[in-house]
């Protein structure tokens, strides 16, 4: 069984994005069953192409990424999620939406990359992409498959403090 990872920001065009594809990333080069998916409560329907950049220089395959709604993932046929991860301070504070299975919930805020200034963007948006996948590494190290619910929400709560 596939573990399925909603990240989630407001807009869907350069954390969420980062968390997905890092995640994405390292499932596939450790070998585990996991599959980020990325959306936002506001998409503002374009990706910030530093976080694109930033991902391929990062050896991520970003093809088909694209700015969606968290409203895709609870219509009829949305692959159930298993985690949901806020990765904005606005978007953690918003009221989700009823997500079906009842996943694990927790927020791991960044710092926006793209409100760095113009000079300091690429080198922020790589350095978040870092910290970001660093706790990608951390949540695929944990045994997924074998935590209770309660279990996984102390263990996921412990990685956004590390």
């Amino acid at each position: 069984m596939t573990i399925n990872v909603l990240i989630l920001c407001t807009h869907n065009s350069a954390r969420s994005v980062l968390a997905e594809g890092m995640l994405n990333h390292w499932a596939r080069v450790l070998g585990k069953d996991v599959r980020a998916f990325s959306a936002g409560s506001a998409p503002s329907g374009r990706i910030n192409p530093l976080a694109l950049e930033t991902l391929q220089g990062a050896g991520v395959n970003t093809e088909g990424y694209r700015s969606k709604s968290w409203d895709e993932f609870t219509a009829d046929g949305a692959p159930e999620m298993h985690i949901v991860i806020t990765v904005c301070d606005s978007a953690a504070a918003e009221q989700c939406p009823y997500w079906p299975g009842s996943p694990v919930k927790v927020h791991w805020g960044y710092p926006d990359p793209s409100n760095a200034p113009e000079a300091e963007k690429a080198n922020a948006f790589e350095l978040t992409r870092q910290a970001i996948g660093y706790r990608m590494l951390q949540l695929l190290a944990l045994p997924l498959k074998e935590l209770s619910a309660i279990d996984l929400q102390g263990a996921l709560t412990r990685v956004s403090k590390s």
